[in-house]
């Protein structure tokens, strides 16, 4: 059916990094959601009120929450699609990943809710009536809460939307929850056994799982998580492509949200080239990274010398020190002041966020072994950098 309508309504639809594509992508699965859920809750509650089923009536109300946060999915996609401003000018994005935050928080709370109801149930057990009507109910949606899963699961991916995924996330719970009340209540009418209020705790237990598991996605871009590895990779084989491009580093990567990337790095350069023809390779590298990978790209160019044959053999040695201390080590703008009584080795040391051992400490073992093995007239001059892209 989605799939269907999208042909219909979404001209360019393989076209998902524009946003007004995107727009369209979330709004209808939004719209959607809302109808399915609606049906859903006047199924499910027509159920629990023949049965007297309250595992079946929170399942219901819990679709209406789902509703409302295909509610929320929908104007988040649609805040999110509006234009750059004054007040915004990288956009208004990160409105999505709020949208999604929304809907990971009604599923907590759905969560408590039922847990509540759940033990008040186990305190004070109801007989529930099982009849053929509250399982067609409940197996119908089963298979919708699939389907929903399945394909907001499936544009959330091509669209790159972590709101989408926690709705796909959200629906796929409704599934196993709805599963485990028809499991309740079959196992009622065939036992006796009244299990279904402690059904109702095992099933609000999984939802608000499911619900920490989305908010940690859509929280994460929003406190500014590290970029994906693939595509850090990606921004390095666009800039190293260039032979005139040396090395990369202080690589930073802002999310303003889907789609919206600001990238900032350092590419070295060799000292001795003509600044005019490098500075045109640089602009050239902007543009690529902004065709390739839909983003904006400032590239700060750090001159490298790389003709002079001591400066070289005095940065392999330190590169030797470094890396003997830890592989995980770097350095790059390695630089030398050379005077009468010493000589300065100025260069940045990069330190995962993860290493034991303090900054300071750091550099004070650097400047011991580098004492050792190069002697007393050479000094270390070391700016620490923290890796920001893993």
């Amino acid at each position: 059916m989605v799939t269907v309508l999208i042909n219909l309504w979404i001209k360019e639809k393989e076209d998902v990094k524009n946003p007004e594509v995107r727009q369209k992508y979330g709004m209808l699965c939004g719209m959607v959601g809302i109808i399915l859920n609606i049906f859903l809750f006047l199924g499910k509650f027509l159920a629990g009120t023949i049965s007297h089923s309250i595992s079946i009536t929170a399942d219901a109300f819990n679709n209406l929450s789902d509703a409302g946060s295909s509610c929320v999915t929908l104007v988040g996609f649609k805040m999110a699609g509006a234009k750059p401003d004054v007040d915004h000018p990288f956009g208004h994005g990160r409105i999505e990943y709020v949208a999604g935050l929304i809907v990971s928080g009604a599923i907590i709370i759905m969560a408590f809710e039922l847990i509540r109801t759940s033990v008040e149930k186990i305190i004070d057990p109801h007989p529930v009536e099982f009849s053929a009507l509250t399982a067609g109910i409940l197996l119908v949606s089963i298979f919708v809460k699939m389907y929903m899963a399945y394909y907001n699961y499936r544009i959330g991916n091509k669209v790159d939307s972590a709101a989408m995924r926690a709705t796909a996330t959200d629906s796929l719970s409704d599934t196993c929850a709805t599963a485990v009340v028809l499991l309740a209540s079959i196992v009622g009418e065939i036992t006796g056994m009244q299990i279904d209020g402690y059904c109702g705790v095992l099933v609000g237990l999984f939802i608000f799982y499911a619900g920490i598991s989305a908010a940690r996605e859509t929280l994460n871009p929003l406190l500014g998580q590290a970029p994906e590895k693939e595509l850090v990779k990606q921004i390095e084989e666009i800039v190293l492509s260039h032979e005139e491009i040396c090395g990369i580093h202080d690589l930073l990567v802002h999310d303003y949200g889907p789609g919206r990337l600001m990238i900032s790095l350092h590419a070295e350069v060799p000292a001795e080239g003509d600044i005019l023809e490098l500075h045109d390779v640089i602009d050239n590298t902007e543009t690529e990274l902004r065709e390739q990978l839909n983003c904006d790209a400032v590239i700060h160019m750090d001159p490298v010398v790389t003709e002079d044959e001591h400066i070289l053999a005095l940065k392999k040695k330190m590169e030797e020190i470094i890396k003997s201390m830890d592989s995980i080590l770097s350095m790059h703008d390695f630089r030398v002041v050379t005077g009468p009584t010493h000589t300065n080795m100025i260069f940045d040391v990069v330190i995962p966020f993860q290493y034991q051992i303090s900054d300071e400490a750091l550099v004070e073992q650097i400047a011991e072994k580098t004492k050792g093995l190069l002697g007393e007239t050479y000094f270390v001059v070391i700016q620490v950098d923290h890796a920001y892209c893993g």
